[in-house]
C-alpha cells in the first residue's frame, strides 16, 4: 500500500518492452493513472546486467519499462492499448532501426490476470486487423527487473534536442497525445 493524500490505495505494476525504453518511458510518463515509470532490463539470464552488456544482445534481456499505475484510474487493458498503439508489435526483435533481441516487443506479466488480459488484447487486435502483419509480442511470466543506469531515466525530457529523441521518441509521444488525448495527465 502506498500513501496518497492521507488515504491508502493499491497500485499495480506492468513490465513492458516496446523497443528502446526511452520511447516507452516518455509515452507512459504522460498517461493519467501512471504514477511511476522506470527503465530497465527484464527477460534475460544475467543478473544485474549493464546497458553495455544488454546492447550486445547476449544477456537475453529486453529493454523494458516498469510502470506503477493506479488501477482505479487506468486499467492494465488501457496500459496495453497504449503500448500496442505506440510501437510496432509485428516486427520480431526490432523497432525501426533498433535491431536485436533487446528491442523485442514483450509483456512480462506479474500474475495470471495480466497474462489473460494480454492474450485477450492481442487476440482483439488480431481479430480487428489493427496491423497488416501478425503480432509477435512475447507474453512471458515476470521474473526479475534490473533498473537501468541513472542517465537513462527521464531521457527524453532531458535530451529533447538529441537527434534520436527528435526523430524517434518525439513522434511516438505525439502519436500517444493524438490518439489518447483523453488519457493525458492534466498537467501535460
Amino acid at each position: 500500500m502506498n500513501s496518497f493524500s492521507g488515504q491508502n490505495k493499491k497500485t499495480e505494476q506492468a513490465t513492458l518492452g516496446g523497443g528502446c525504453f526511452w520511447c516507452t518511458e516518455a509515452v507512459f510518463l504522460e498517461m493519467e493513472g501512471v504514477e511511476k515509470v522506470v527503465p530497465g532490463y527484464s527477460g534475460g539470464h544475467v543478473k544485474n546486467p549493464a546497458y553495455r552488456e544488454v546492447t550486445t544482445g547476449r544477456t537475453g534481456h529486453a529493454e523494458v519499462v516498469q510502470i506503477t499505475f493506479n488501477p482505479e484510474i487506468t486499467s492494465f487493458t488501457e496500459i496495453l492499448e497504449v503500448f500496442f498503439m505506440t510501437h510496432d508489435p509485428t516486427t520480431l526483435n526490432r523497432q525501426g532501426n533498433d535491431v536485436g533481441t533487446q528491442y523485442r516487443s514483450a509483456i512480462f506479466y506479474h500474475n495470471e490476470e495480466q497474462k489473460q488480459i494480454a492474450e485477450k488484447v492481442i487476440a482483439l487486435f488480431e481479430q480487428e486487423k489493427v496491423y497488416n502483419d501478425p503480432i509477435v509480442t512475447e507474453v512471458t511470466a515476470f521474473d526479475a527487473f534490473y533498473l537501468a543506469e541513472d542517465y537513462h531515466h527521464n531521457y527524453f525530457a532531458r535530451n529533447k534536442n538529441q537527434p534520436y529523441c527528435q526523430f524517434v521518441v518525439a513522434p511516438k509521444v505525439e502519436k500517444f497525445r493524438k490518439i489518447f488525448k483523453e488519457k493525458l495527465k492534466e498537467n501535460q
